[in-house]
């Protein structure tokens, strides 16, 4: 199938955008203070409200044919380029988009394209749509309290039970039922989503990586229980999940019995492009910063003019980079380690960006002095360095761009013995 003319195609999203959003505000031409939080910090009721104005403007975009553009047809995508990608993107930045969470991110761009790609026709049809549609929401439970940034190291077991214990069956819903133990944590969204994308073990005695499975497990299942997390920040965006005796069908099972280091490897990288290069506002900006410059009346002072001039350079760059990694991108491939690059110039940006409105503020950063935004820049200082942790921590990235793009020598390890005979376990 021909790929529609990039320039003609782009014409008609900016019409439908016109249609269903109202043209974008300049930044404080209203005397609106930004929200310069990094992670959401709203009550409970107001976070639900927003989740429902961005389900609203998904499942516009989805019915309009504009949702999933590189995931193939036959996977339930729109079967497009990474340059209509980046087209729509571009066009999209012009109006006012819903802010968006990381449940709706999580569900969009990682559980549903998990599933698209992995699982069954039927969980294509049954879950993978809805996903995308934003009908059914998802988090994601891979970390785990002894598990973070050595996911492969995760406790998490599953055991199949009834019909023989037919655990090498490939075709999800040929088994019984799995009973799923243990913990999982940092779990965003987690008591607003209805699915859980989860990571646990199903066979010890292979090499840890080798005998992990995925699920999908509904949240309100019996033994499914969770428990927020209070930041420092003051908001409580991720969440403890604890599995007491959870029974999962083996018809929500994601992938072969063992595939599942393979699906999380594919939706972590996923998850760095869009922690890289997502359109939710993370935090504060360079305009965000300039802005603040300008009302302390520091914006001529040479050396804020050169840290000034540092942030926007770095911007561009990650920018450009975002662009570049878009445009270079497979119609449909799955991400590669490069994604690594844009997660990582996305956190390096966050925390310089904090530092730079740290400096022009002094003390007034740690107490609300009644200026107009002044205050909102502590909840981006508190909240930029988690961000060097989600999507994996900063040294996670730099060895996989290490090892997988610079090809430099595996760092060495000692965990190849199957996951039982290892210490501790």
């Amino acid at each position: 199938m021909s790929q529609p003319d990039t320039d003609a195609w782009r014409t008609q999203v900016r019409q439908w955008l016109a249609d269903v959003l109202e043209p974008a505000r300049t930044p404080g031409s209203a005397g609106e203070t930004p929200d310069l939080a990094v992670f959401h910090n709203l009550p409970e009721d107001e976070e639900r409200l927003l989740l429902e104005r961005c389900r609203a403007y998904q499942r516009a975009r989805f019915d309009a044919g504009y949702q999933a553009l590189t995931l193939p047809e036959d996977k339930g995508g729109a079967g497009l380029t990474a340059a209509h990608v980046a087209a729509f993107a571009e066009e999209e930045s012009a109006f006012e988009v819903p802010p968006s969470t990381e449940l709706i991110s999580v569900t969009v761009r990682l559980v549903a394209m998990a599933v698209s790609l992995f699982g069954t026709a039927e969980q294509r049809r049954d879950q993978a749509r809805a996903f995308l549609r934003t009908d059914l929401l998802a988090c994601q439970l891979f970390s785990e309290p002894g598990a973070g940034s050595d996911l492969a190291a995760l406790r998490t077991r599953a055991r199949q039970e009834g019909q023989g214990d037919t655990s090498g069956s490939s075709e999800p819903g040929s088994g019984g039922d799995w009973v799923i133990d243990g913990q999982k944590v940092w779990t965003s969204g987690a008591q607003f989503a209805d699915y859980g994308l989860l990571l646990a073990r199903t066979d010890p005695d292979v090499v840890k990586q080798a005998g992990i499975t995925a699920f999908l497990i509904p949240m309100d299942a019996p033994g499914v229980e969770v428990r927020p997390i209070r930041q420092m920040s003051g908001g409580a965006s991720f969440n403890e999940v604890f599995l007491s005796g959870v029974r999962v069908p083996d018809r929500l099972r994601i992938g072969r019995p063992g595939q599942g280091w393979e699906v999380a490897t594919t939706t972590l990288a996923f998850e760095r492009t869009a922690s890289g290069s997502g359109n939710r506002r993370k935090g504060g900006t360079f305009t965000d910063v300039l802005a603040l410059a300008r009302s302390l009346d520091r914006a001529s002072d040479p050396l804020v003019r050169q840290r000034l001039a540092d942030l926007y350079v770095r911007a561009a760059l990650r920018a450009a980079t975002v662009e570049r990694v878009a445009r270079t991108s497979a119609a449909g491939g799955r991400p590669g380690p490069e994604a690594s690059l844009t997660k990582l110039m996305a956190s390096d940006l966050l925390t310089r960006t904090g530092q730079v409105a740290a400096e022009l503020m002094g003390a007034r950063i740690s107490a609300d002095t009644g200026e107009p935004g002044a205050f909102a820049w502590a909840q981006h200082l508190l909240g930029a360095p988690g961000y060097r942790l989600a999507g994996g921590t900063d040294q996670i990235q730099r060895n996989l761009i290490g090892e997988r793009v610079l090809k430099l020598p595996p760092e060495p390890r000692a965990d190849r013995a199957p996951f039982s005979q290892q210490p501790g376990n």
